[in-house]
């Protein structure tokens, strides 16, 4: 009897331009290849390989949106992240517009998010008739033609619609639902730690305070299978947060790495270069011996701050759950770690918390979830970067926001070792710097305890 043949891959065709969003851009790559989809990155810039996106990210396309093998493929699905101005760049790609009305009219699924539904598919008019969500900021961007859903992913016909950077999880998980199946997005769901209920928890021990003068610098090392997702929104989360991030590769040769998923990061000399990992390991070491904050996300934990004795008394999350410690985030002292990939954008945001304060890492929490603003407990004073004062008991600090677990909302009938990724403009050189070295290595063989099922709605 003959073997039953594999169903044929997916296809999944994401364009990315200058002032792309990049965490919307990464996540549903991540996502998507995690499910088994063939995706294509491809710049919609005149000719340009490599894009500068939001926050002085470069991504390394692997086709152009106008060259003649982009054009011609066949796409089970067409994925447009936000940003600004990248959205709008989208929206004003004739070739783009195109290529997607030629999608639509065969039935294909085709999905945005941020500003990408109002200010490309709407002004192709490409959602009339449909209900839709979007970035609050942009909601009213959209014409009168489409109903506007205040709902974190809105799945109508054949179109995705999501609100922003810290729906993007939900808003690829949607999209792997509507490609493979239910079960499927379940399971990636609980691989990667995802979390549905509001707001973030952080677990905190040892309380001290890291004394930040001014302008924090922060050093992310990266090298080839990098987790793309955490990489690419603890950039985000701590440029918006006005830091100063370097990223610097920690292979032996080449301005690109390919991450976990194969996105391809890269950039221009200049930033600065750590040509080992043995290296790495002796900057964390007298950041550590200096009292300065460090951490991990991830496969990180256990397989770079462990081993050199890191983490010597102190409490870490658990990347796969069967630890005695349990929490997503955790603070102990100078050290701060987390969970799986899933946990990247609280990891971040605790990140912004010690460094620059609560009511910035509010702001970020803020836009971020687009929720309204919420108090915390205990206002924290001053900054921190150094240690000070500590206190034994455990607290446990949560930022709520918006309860979403309820959504999406499914309306559908049935040659140099460095990588430089240069901050904004006017970013860097205020004040004294202070670095904090937060490792970020690849994550591998989650073994995931499981957390909410991922749902299209009630």
């Amino acid at each position: 009897m003959a073997a039953q043949a594999s169903p044929p891959t997916k296809k999944v065709l994401v364009p990315i331009v200058a002032g792309t969003e990049p965490v919307e851009a990464a996540v549903p790559i991540d996502v998507l290849r995690r499910a088994g989809a063939d995706v294509t990155v491809a710049s919609a810039d005149d000719g340009e390989l490599v894009v500068e996106v939001m926050y002085g990210v470069r991504i390394v396309a692997d086709a152009l949106v106008a060259g003649g093998d982009c054009a011609a493929a066949h796409f089970d699905l067409i994925v447009l992240p936000g940003g600004v101005p990248g959205a709008a760049n989208l929206g004003g790609c004739a070739a783009l517009e195109a290529m997607v009305r030629r999608h639509a009219a065969a039935r294909g699924l085709y999905a945005a998010i941020c500003a990408a539904p109002p200010l490309a598919l709407a002004s192709w008019g490409m959602l009339n008739g449909l209900k839709a969500t979007a970035h609050p900021l942009f909601v009213d961007k959209f014409p009168p033609e489409v109903a506007a859903v205040d709902a974190s992913v809105v799945v109508d016909a054949s179109a995705v619609t999501s609100r922003g950077p810290a729906t993007s999880t939900e808003f690829a998980l949607a999209l792997v639902e509507q490609l493979y199946s239910k079960n499927k997005a379940e399971q990636i769901a609980k691989e990667m730690l995802v979390r549905y209920d509001a707001g973030y928890t952080i677990d905190e021990v040892n309380s001290v305070q890291w004394k930040c003068n001014g302008t924090p610098k922060v050093l992310v090392p990266v090298a080839n299978g990098t987790e793309e997702m955490e990489l690419i929104t603890i950039i985000d989360v701590l440029r918006r947060a006005d830091a100063d991030v370097v990223v610097a590769s920690a292979e032996n040769a080449g301005v690109e790495i390919v991450a976990r998923h194969g996105m391809r990061i890269g950039g221009t000399p200049g930033a600065k270069t750590m040509s080992s990992n043995e290296k790495l390991v002796a900057l964390l070491k007298k950041q550590a011996a200096a009292s300065k904050p460090y951490g991990a996300i991830g496969a990180a934990t256990a397989h770079v701050l462990e081993p050199h004795g890191l983490l010597e008394g102190k409490k870490a999350a658990d990347q796969d759950g069967g630890g005695e410690c349990e929490s997503r985030v955790v603070v102990d002292g100078n050290v701060i770690t987390s969970g799986g990939t899933g946990t990247a954008m609280e990891f971040a945001v605790a990140a912004v918390e010690k460094l620059l304060g609560r009511d910035v890492a509010q702001r970020m929490l803020d836009y971020e979830i687009s929720s309204p603003v919420v108090k915390l407990e205990s206002p924290r004073t001053g900054h921190a970067c150094a240690s000070t004062e500590t206190a034994a008991a455990t607290t446990r600090r949560s930022i709520p926001g918006h309860s979403r677990h309820a959504t999406p909302l499914s309306l559908h009938a049935a040659a140099t070792p460095t990588l430089p990724l240069p901050s904004p403009a006017g970013k860097r050189g205020r004040g004294t710097h202070h670095e904090v070295a937060t490792s970020i290595f690849p994550a591998n063989d989650a073994r995931i305890t499981p957390p909410r099922p991922y749902r299209t709605g009630q």
